[in-house]
């Protein structure tokens, strides 16, 4: 049963109504002297407060989409069997990256000559020693007679921190506007590699190299498109490659692309930020060292660091985002090879609606400029 599906609403929506009508009523008969009348009145009332909180908890994951299915709250999503695709390009080091296809978790509907099909994959990386689940959209091309040959340009697409990366197909709808874009010709046929940016249960760990401890920029930058072309038809080089997120899946995408523009040549963030934060999310993601978590600020990098031959794209927002003085910051500090845009809307908040609005536009930014 989903995590934000319907029958798990109705169901605590009964159970609430039923167990506080059935509290109401027998009130009178609990209402006793004694230890267990007393008892039964403290279960009554807990039960009570314990689905309430469960239903306000349930409609506020809902409409956010920080866990999608049982397995995201709990951990053990991309734990158990499935169909391993073991790619056979190895490094110089013998590391090697795999992709294992789940049965498919979320459908776009239609065929898959027609409309695409999104895989429900686990990325395990032997150099990061880290795996996550990810969808992938394949554009309808990719099935079609006479492209057995063809390869794609691909786009990693993050969520942003906690949600879900169902949420770039429930709430954003990534796939789904791709193939609208397609098939009104606005964009090339590309793949969409679908992530969260955070590989730790409960830390945001913020696309970087942990000391000591996670090492997600490898992972990303490393094992994620080694297993990917290891399992898919997708282009070989940096021009073939961009990265696109939401928030802090933003700030990872252009922290990936100013770190390792030999593996990417575009990224975009939608309602992204461009410093190395440290709160109660992250923990100290630094080592504490001051000069690693300067790696990781992205204005520092733009003042310190040769400028990286990418293209990038900012979107903000002139009321209702927080982000947008930061914005014209980052843009100013870009020097050429590095290229930027900017999509500013007149007013949109920090949520899928405004995201959904960027949307197509990002998508035939990206498109522009990458080649198989």
């Amino acid at each position: 049963m989903s995590l934000t599906g319907r029958p798990l609403a109705c169901l605590l929506i009964v159970a609430v109504v039923a167990v506080v009508a059935a509290t109401v009523w027998q009130w009178g008969r609990l209402a006793g002297p004694g230890v267990r009348s007393l008892a039964a009145r403290v279960c009554a009332l807990v039960l009570c407060q314990a689905l309430v909180t469960m239903s306000v908890l349930f409609f506020v994951n809902r409409h956010f989409g920080f866990y999608g299915t049982w397995g995201e709250l709990t951990g053990a999503a991309g734990i158990g069997s499935g169909r391993l695709v073991e790619n056979q390009q190895r490094g110089g080091d013998g590391a090697a990256a795999a992709l294992i296809r789940r049965k498919p978790e979320v459908s776009i509907g239609g065929s898959q000559e027609r409309d695409g099909r999104v895989d429900t994959v686990d990325i395990r990386g032997l150099r990061s020693g880290l795996h996550a689940r990810a969808y992938v959209y394949l554009p309808p091309q990719y099935f079609q007679r006479g492209q057995e040959q063809r390869r794609f340009p691909v786009s990693l697409v993050f969520s942003g921190y906690p949600g879900a990366q169902r949420n770039l197909i429930t709430q954003v709808r990534v796939p789904q506007t791709a193939r609208d874009e397609l098939k009104a010709g606005r964009i090339q046929p590309m793949v969409y590699v679908m992530l969260r940016p955070a590989m730790v249960k409960g830390r945001d760990t913020e696309c970087l190299d942990v000391p000591g401890g996670p090492q997600t920029a490898t992972f990303f930058a490393q094992d994620v498109p080694e297993a990917v072309r290891g399992a898919y038809r997708v282009a070989g080089g940096r021009d073939g490659w961009g990265a696109f997120g939401l928030s802090t899946g933003g700030y990872c995408s252009l922290k990936l692309a100013m770190r390792h523009s030999d593996v990417l040549s575009k990224a975009a963030a939608l309602s992204g930020y461009y410093g190395a934060i440290k709160d109660i999310t992250t923990g100290d993601l630094y080592g504490g060292s001051q000069a690693v978590r300067n790696e990781n600020d992205l204005f520092w990098r733009l003042r310190h660091r040769p400028p990286p031959p990418i293209s990038v794209l900012v979107t903000t927002s002139r009321v209702g985002e927080k982000n947008r003085d930061e914005t014209q910051r980052f843009l100013s500090l870009v020097r050429p090879p590095m290229r930027a845009s900017s999509l500013v809307l007149d007013s949109g908040g920090h949520n899928f609606q405004t995201w959904k609005r960027v949307l197509p536009q990002v998508l035939r930014w990206m498109s522009r400029g990458l080649t198989a």
